[in-house]
């Protein structure tokens, strides 16, 4: 197990850290389970996932509550050809996305510290929200819609101790 003395916060599959402000920010541990590079025809730069670390969301080689801050966006595509821009984007997920999703959400939790905040970004293209949160099986404290059609869900977790619960 390795530990992450100088980065408290985590990002489990930061893809292109596409929503990052600061992509080089050093707090931040940016992991994903692939290295890619793709030229995308209607972009006018290449599409870059460059994590720091390259590791499977679902098994972190991380000890418990090594950060204090997590954010989780998973792939969210069922549908879509390996070729399709969505796909290099984000990833896709099988028909089976139950095990993946809740086990990722788990590792997440894991490595979370006590008082820790974790944020789960799902976009309800293919699968509602609704379905996620009872695959995980945690109740978020709070959320919030965005995008044009108001799919993305931002949702928040805090990991209290016991005794707070």
């Amino acid at each position: 197990m390795q530990t992450t003395a100088e980065k408290i916060i985590l990002d489990a599959c930061c893809g292109a850290r596409m929503f990052h402000f600061d992509k080089q920010n050093q707090a931040v541990l940016f992991m994903d389970n692939r290295h890619e590079v793709h030229k995308i025809s209607d972009h006018h730069k290449p599409l870059h996932v460059n994590p720091d670390f390259l590791a499977d969301f679902r098994q972190m080689p991380f000890v418990d509550e090594s950060f204090y801050h997590v954010i989780f966006d998973p792939p969210h595509l069922l549908k879509g050809t390996e070729a399709a821009w969505l796909i290099k984007k984000y990833g896709k997920l099988p028909k089976a996305w139950q095990p993946i999703i809740k086990d990722g959400f788990n590792e997440c939790w894991r490595v979370l510290k006590p008082n820790g905040t974790l944020v789960f970004k799902w976009s309800e293209y293919n699968i509602k929200v609704n379905e996620i949160i009872q695959c995980i099986g945690r109740e978020p404290l709070y959320g919030h819609k965005s995008g044009k059609q108001q799919k993305t869900h931002w949702l928040v977790f805090v990991k209290l101790p016991p005794a707070e619960r």
